[in-house]
């Protein structure tokens, strides 16, 4: 039964991985679609915090709150020793679990104003895995309401 809840909880928890908002990543729908390009000038660039699901989806809470339960329950005391034991160590894993999820959902950003030909601004905010600079030349790649910003 414990290796039955502690799979369990590690599915749930693979539950919390976050799908990026980078530039070099394409869902496979993604692939092969047409985009247009606009060209601009990079006016700022503003690092920030992308949080996937605010809040959470409770499945790291979930999951700590298991893997506490049975940890604390199995080892400590016996009897209602051990039950208070599983309500304490569930308690704590489920703190423990939300804070997990809570950091898998969050990564650095980058907010970056673009300055097009015809003088308008445009701030796009993606996954910060590709360095800008003021006054770099970029181009703007949109399609399906979501625009990325590349070399």
């Amino acid at each position: 039964m414990k290796n039955l809840i502690i799979v369990a909880a590690l599915v749930a928890l693979g539950g919390c991985a976050v799908t990026p908002n980078s530039a070099n990543v394409y869902t496979s729908s993604q692939a092969q679609g047409e985009q247009s390009v606009r060209m601009a000038v990079v006016d700022s660039v503003r690092p920030v915090t992308i949080d996937k699901n605010r809040g959470g989806n409770g499945a790291g809470t979930l999951a700590g709150g298991a893997l506490g339960a049975v940890a604390a329950g199995s080892t400590i005391g016996k009897g209602n020793g051990s039950l208070a034991a599983g309500v304490v160590g569930a308690v704590l894993g489920g703190i423990a679990g939300n804070q997990v999820e809570n950091n898998l959902n969050q990564r650095p950003g980058l907010e970056i104003t673009v300055r097009l030909s015809n003088g308008e601004l445009r701030a796009i905010t993606q996954d910060a895995d590709e360095r800008f600079n003021v006054g770099d030349r970029v181009r703007l790649l949109s399609s399906g309401g979501v625009t990325r910003v590349t070399h």
